[in-house]
């Protein structure tokens, strides 16, 4: 493909509550098996984008280990590859990502060494499946200098922690609204933008002379009336997982056939990073019904409606409705679990009950974990 690709990695959001203390947003389990940025890698690898860039920042470990080879979303090449590029102190800086365009320029030398004529860039926190070469094929029908990928949301959607977006009758976007506390629009943009590579470092270049340093405010916002930006509308499902109650429904919507036949039985596939672990072992009395279990977990008590990730284990006389139990937790017995996101490596002691709603998602987070990660 005609584009490099950088994924926007380093955010953290503080409506993940406790779920972002440990980890990035773009390493939030999703589905039993992946991480968020599972999704924007393999759309990448899928759109046959060879040389990728990653810029993570806060709480980066896990994300750092996630990536650690390349291979399993096929940026081992000769050509292109995998890059991480963390914050790092140089002569001429010493400050942290200040923003996502910050980021990007603190990361120029990688965009004036490349030669791809365009650049993708994508947020690590969107559950989605997208050809990026049709985005790319429409930026350059309608000559366009920006062209954002945009989601119509729900009427009844909250859309304030989005980019509300408001175009004409060709697409071309007229106003851009970051976060509002209100709106009547409901198109939002997903994070994802194509731009000519010149472009970009042009425009890169002049954001942080003037000391600006966020991607949407400071150039989408800034530029929407003096370059042509244009809205692709993605029409299949999108998801972005950064606040408690979407990263909840998100997981939620994989227990339905056809979003879960959506993402692991048409191609093209996502991929993840796989690790060695035995299947699933359901013990004499377990009950399991329309749940997601993943390897390495031992169940003997009641699952219904539940995700749980990787080495879960359930005790005896345990019963886990509708709820998300994190990799490598460890229920004790006789214990009652419902509407609740337990975090990973957390050991719930035997006896306890912990109880949200479908409109207020407990997250339950012990502490008395066995190793810390």
């Amino acid at each position: 493909m005609r584009a490099l690709g950088i994924v926007l990695a380093g955010g953290n959001s503080n409506r993940l509550k406790e779920l972002s203390n440990k980890r990035a947003v773009a390493a939030m389990p999703i589905a039993g098996g992946y991480r968020s940025i599972d999704f924007a890698l393999s759309n990448m690898s899928n759109s046959h984008i060879q040389k990728v860039a990653v810029l993570p920042q806060y709480n980066a470990r896990s994300l750092n280990e996630h990536l650690n080879s390349s291979k399993w979303w096929d940026f081992g090449r000769k050509q292109g590859g995998l890059f991480v590029f963390t914050p790092t102190i140089t002569q001429d800086n010493g400050n942290w990502y200040l923003g996502t365009a910050d980021a990007i320029a603190q990361n120029l030398a990688f965009l004036k060494s490349s030669h791809e004529p365009y650049v993708v860039i994508a947020s690590g926190d969107g559950v989605y499946k997208l050809d990026y070469n049709k985005v790319l094929e429409y930026h350059i029908s309608k000559k366009a200098d920006i062209t954002l990928v945009t989601k119509k949301l729900p009427e009844n959607e909250d859309v304030s922690r989005f980019g509300v977006i408001r175009t004409d009758e060709d697409d071309r976007i007229i106003e851009f609204e970051e976060k509002p506390i209100v709106s009547d629009e409901n198109m939002v943009s997903a994070g994802i933008y194509v731009i000519r590579r010149r472009l970009l470092i042009e425009l890169i270049e002049k954001a942080a002379q003037d000391e600006q340093h966020d991607f949407v405010k400071d150039i989408l916002i800034r530029y929407k009336n003096l370059k042509k930006i244009y809205a692709y509308e993605l029409k299949e499902y999108w998801s972005n997982i950064s606040a408690v109650d979407s990263y909840y429904r998100t997981n939620m919507d994989f227990l339905k056939k056809d979003i879960r036949d959506y993402f692991f039985k048409q191609y093209p596939d996502i991929y993840s990073k796989v690790d060695d672990l035995p299947p699933a072992k359901y013990n004499v009395g377990s009950n399991v019904k329309n749940s997601l279990v993943s390897s390495g977990c031992i169940i003997n008590g009641n699952v219904e409606n539940s995700i749980l990730f990787k080495e879960v284990y359930i005790g005896n006389n345990v019963t886990i409705k509708n709820s998300i139990i994190l990799n490598d937790a460890y229920i004790g017995d006789n214990t009652y679990i419902e509407n609740c996101i337990v975090e990973s490596r957390d050991t719930i002691r035997a006896n306890m009950q912990y109880v949200g709603t479908e409109d207020n998602i407990r997250i339950v987070v012990e502490k008395n974990e066995r190793y810390v990660l």
